[in-house]
């Protein structure tokens, strides 16, 4: 059952027009292009706030994202890269070791959004390493080069990819990150927006090889697909998310059907994308609930 979670004290306010957020939301997910976008934004460029200072206040701030400093004592980071047969031949990744952990550890997946491998995954990779995990973030950009540092491009270029060989792709991934010399075997995936997606896609490919996953705001997978899932999952929503929440009741009783071991937490006072530390849809205070349900989620069930 989805069960919202309590309500913290103060929900910070995002800093901007939701009206904008909203419209940045429609245009970071491909529903409107950059041309409409910025005419939207236009018609809301009122009382001395020009159409480029709102644009700039929904953009991503990657500053802001680094929690876990890629010189950080407690892990040790790498690019990777590996075999992904039926898909793209090759893949690279963002490899974090946690340092404190002696042998070998559980391994957690990290899947970015619908643009490539920008700063804010790779530093939700590192905080993996920090909570005792192994962890990999794979690029689905690889075949193009790789992400651009630029998350207009980097949608853009995700867009162009094929779909099926991303597909193949992340599930190379998480099977390599499973036979890992550093992992003990046990694997976790958890993704965002279209990673979130994945992880579902995952956690149905995978079947057993998969202990568990944490989708935040992911799309569904069929009610056939879920009959394959074995892992267990823990589902993140955000409030305000319709795209999302108006299938989440029926792929939470595809999942029951199918005695998937899982539970469900929508979380007030947000919108698609409120994990994500660098835009102003971020929620601290949820985010953080969220985060840490996740790392205790995977303790538990990656044992």
């Amino acid at each position: 059952m989805n069960a919202p979670v309590k309500n913290p004290k103060e929900v910070k306010e995002a800093p901007v027009d939701e009206r904008v957020l909203e419209l940045y939301n429609e245009y970071a997910h491909g529903r409107i292009d950059r041309r409409a976008f910025v005419h939207k934004v236009n018609m809301l460029a009122i009382g001395g706030i020009s159409t480029a200072a709102l644009i700039e206040s929904v953009m991503p701030q990657y500053a802001k994202a680094q929690t876990v400093l890629f010189t950080d004592q407690r892990i040790r980071a790498e690019y990777v890269e590996y075999a992904s047969s039926l898909g793209s031949g090759t893949m690279r990744g963002y490899l974090v070791h946690p340092r404190e952990v002696q042998g070998r550890a559980p391994a957690v997946l990290v899947i970015h959004e619908n643009r490539g491998l920008n700063p804010y995954i790779e530093d939700v990779a590192r905080r993996a390493a920090t909570q005792g995990f192994i962890a990999l973030a794979p690029d689905g950009l690889t075949p193009v080069g790789g992400y651009p540092g630029n998350d207009d491009y980097g949608r853009t270029l995700q867009a162009q990819l094929d779909d099926d060989k991303l597909d193949q792709d992340m599930f190379a991934s998480a099977r390599f990150l499973k036979s890992h010399a550093g992992s003990n075997g046990n694997l976790g995936a958890t993704g965002f927006c279209w990673g979130g997606g994945m992880t579902n896609r995952i956690a149905a490919e995978l079947g057993s090889d998969l202990q568990a996953g944490v989708p935040f705001y992911g799309a569904p997978v069929s009610a056939e697909d879920a009959e394959s899932i074995e892992a267990s999952i823990l589902l993140t929503y955000a409030e305000t998310d319709n795209n999302i929440n108006s299938r989440a009741d029926a792929y939470q009783s595809a999942l029951t059907d199918a005695g998937v071991t899982f539970e469900a937490a929508t979380y007030p006072g947000t919108m698609h994308g409120f994990h994500n530390n660098s835009t102003p849809r971020f929620v601290p205070e949820q985010a953080a609930a969220a985060e840490a349900r996740m790392w205790d989620w995977f303790r538990t069930h990656l044992a």
